[in-house]
């Protein structure tokens, strides 16, 4: 979607189906009612529809009032929200709803499994998406068309994709920087005490059983050793004892299954962690370094920069530089949203 296409985005409507996840739903509505408190002016209006209107209730018991998707105008962009059993809920008249906004040329998206519906409407067929990991593996099989990414949210031309929980308050933030300005962005940011705004590059974090498609209780139990023990790594010799298995038999394990060796999943392990510190919070690099796991400051940075393509001090600063500039104004160009053609 281009620049210009995202700045225009103003009258959003969300289109919750049944037993739709709140969280998902208000977070995204959330971000747009700030971005009007802190402007003091009107700068989005959304509007909470169904093909019939009338109440919608979430999974979490709650019921909303919906108003007929054909009764508000042209909105400028249609999600559709998604929650538990979304294959039962996604029923014809929403299929229809999404296909006639589709044929008005209306920018689409979804939020958590809201993406099953769009899938489902054939009108993802040919692009990349997000989807909640619980979905993901099952999706790829029933819409080979479609791109299913571990991206926490996607932006493909005129489809808007997100995963579910709080990841559409990133995804909503990130849509409107261009129109507000990123110091704008980073007080909403403040405002729900948010440390640092995820953008497209952010991926879900897939539980491993997710991940392998089966359980494996050893390797399992190994991995959890690995996470519980961050700031002072344990030895391959302390993780197979642990285990109860032989050397060789905890290398086999992690070849099978993860295609690399102990000692690299949990290096890849500790990085995760050190970049989440280094972007999330103000630790020195050095009390990361130490938190970590790393001997010194000099074998973190090497093992950073060749996990990452960057070294830690510099991701930082880029990190802090784009809160410290002036907001631009309407549609201006210095914010640009990384994008899935």
């Amino acid at each position: 979607m281009s620049p210009d296409r995202t700045a225009s985005l103003s009258h959003f409507a969300f289109m919750p189906l049944p037993n739709f996840t709140m969280i998902a739903f208000t977070s995204a509505i959330e971000v747009l009612r700030m971005a009007n408190y802190l402007s003091g002016q009107e700068l989005y209006r959304w509007s909470i529809v169904s093909p019939e209107g009338g109440p919608v209730t979430a999974s979490n018991g709650l019921a909303i009032d919906t108003t007929r998707a054909d009764s508000i105008g042209r909105p400028d962009i249609v999600f559709v929200c998604g929650g538990v059993d979304v294959q039962r809920s996604t029923t014809a008249d929403y299929l229809s709803a999404l296909r006639r906004a589709a044929r008005e040329g209306i920018v689409l998206g979804s939020l958590c499994t809201g993406t099953y519906a769009l899938a489902k409407s054939g009108l993802l067929a040919g692009y990349a998406c997000a989807i909640h990991w619980e979905n993901m593996s099952a999706l790829k099989e029933e819409f080979p068309d479609t791109r299913f990414l571990k991206e926490l949210f996607v932006i493909d031309r005129d489809r808007i994709t997100c995963t579910g929980g709080v990841a559409p308050l990133d995804m909503m933030l990130n849509l409107i920087t261009i129109r507000v300005g990123s110091a704008r962005v980073t007080q909403i940011a403040e405002q729900f005490i948010v440390e640092h705004v995820r953008d497209t590059s952010a991926q879900q974090k897939m539980p491993l059983v997710a991940r392998l498609g089966s359980a494996n209780k050893s390797l399992f139990e190994v991995i959890s050793l690995m996470e519980n023990n961050i700031e002072e790594p344990l030895s391959r010799e302390e993780l197979a004892r642990l285990a109860s298995m032989s050397q060789r038999q905890l290398q086999r394990l992690f070849r099978d299954h993860l295609g690399m060796t102990p000692t690299h999943y949990y290096l890849t392990l500790r990085l995760r962690r050190a970049r989440e510190l280094l972007l999330q919070t103000d630790m020195s690099i050095m009390h990361i370094t130490m938190a970590c796991g790393f001997q010194s400051a000099c074998h973190f940075s090497k093992s950073y920069r060749d996990s990452f393509g960057v070294a830690p001090t510099r991701e930082r600063r880029q990190q802090i530089a784009p809160l410290a500039k002036t907001p631009g104004s309407v549609g201006s160009a210095q914010y640009s949203p990384v994008m899935h053609a």
